[in-house]
């Protein structure tokens, strides 16, 4: 598999997140006047002197008690960019405390060990460490994949679980990066069409790679295996988490935006079993790849939105985050 580097350890991003709501909401917050952005109402802390501006709407996430005296927004481009702001700087429109159904609260909470996950990386982000890569170098603003999530794989978990069936000698010229005499998996040629459109690294052998380690433990043949792992990313890059990558290219997006986006695109919920790894260190770090548990009719026909509701939720990862531009 490509290279993914380890999250930001757990403690330092929760230090960074505000208190969950106590009262969660939904609907549209339209200030009519210029007020902290407070990442703690306790503390009055503001991480970069952040201010709802009048006139400008903002999500409601929630409220801070039953009388309520401080909404809990999304601020576009604040770090993190969930803050609270006073009641009395603007008004509502639509706010609802959305009722929560048993099914939709075990969702949101609990849910099985994931069965798999599916992988999703952005490529001008890997194209910048790898740029003698054949998809790399081939790689223009104007590609597919300049404005698409790309396919890493579909890995059956738990980690460990690989290479099966596999002769020792295929592993080990897999282990040693030698994808180009691994064989070609047997898939239709337009399975090998959709494919190569939603996975570059077809270009340099990655569907071999991920055969040979992935695919041998799903259970299914090898067209099954990619058509069903293109359909899920297919899904995704036609949501609103797509969009969200494509509005902030060339600026910071949050794990917490991020996962917001699949709350918008696959149900409430959805967003927790989402976890980011960015390369980098410190300040100068990039959105690297999307990691989303899933759990059920996985080999099946299922939605996606139902998988990744079925799995557990799993820690953040990377607090933030650069989106990289395709390099020319």
């Amino acid at each position: 598999m490509r290279t993914i580097l380890l999250a930001a350890p757990i403690a330092s991003l929760l230090s960074l997140l505000p208190a969950a709501a106590q009262v969660p909401m939904s609907g549209t917050f339209t200030a009519n006047q210029a007020c902290p952005a407070l990442l703690s109402i306790r503390q009055q802390t503001n991480p970069g002197d952040v201010s709802v501006q009048p006139g400008q709407a903002y999500r409601i996430v929630g409220r801070n008690k039953e009388d309520a005296s401080y909404y809990l927004v999304a601020i576009d481009g604040a770090q993190p960019p969930r803050r609270w702001v006073p009641v009395g700087c603007g008004q509502t429109d639509g706010a609802t405390v959305p009722s929560v159904t048993p099914a939709a609260a075990s969702a949101a909470q609990g849910g099985c060990r994931a069965t798999h996950v599916l992988a999703l990386g952005w490529e001008p982000a890997f194209c910048q460490q790898h740029r003698d890569k054949a998809e790399c170098v081939r790689e223009t603003g104007q590609s597919f994949e300049a404005t698409h999530l790309s396919l890493h794989g579909l890995w059956p978990q738990p980690r460990g679980r690989a290479y099966c069936g596999v002769d020792r000698t295929l592993a080990q010229a897999d282990r040693a990066h030698d994808w180009g005499s691994l064989p070609e998996p047997d898939i239709t040629s337009a399975t090998r069409q959709r494919l190569s459109a939603v996975m570059p690294g077809t270009q340099s052998g990655l569907q071999r790679h991920e055969w040979v380690v992935h695919g041998t433990c799903y259970g299914t043949n090898a067209d099954i295996y990619f058509n069903r792992a293109a359909s899920l990313a297919e899904q995704v890059n036609a949501s609103p988490v797509r969009d969200l990558f494509v509005r902030r290219i060339g600026t910071a997006v949050s794990a917490d935006e991020i996962r917001g986006a699949f709350d918008q695109a696959f149900g409430p919920g959805s967003g927790a079993r989402v976890g980011v790894s960015c390369p980098g260190r410190g300040q100068v770090r990039t959105i690297g790849e999307i990691v989303i548990s899933l759990a059920g009719d996985v080999s099946g026909t299922a939605p996606l939105a139902d998988l990744i509701r079925a799995a557990t939720p799993v820690p953040p990862g990377c607090p933030s985050g650069l989106i990289e531009s395709a390099a020319r």
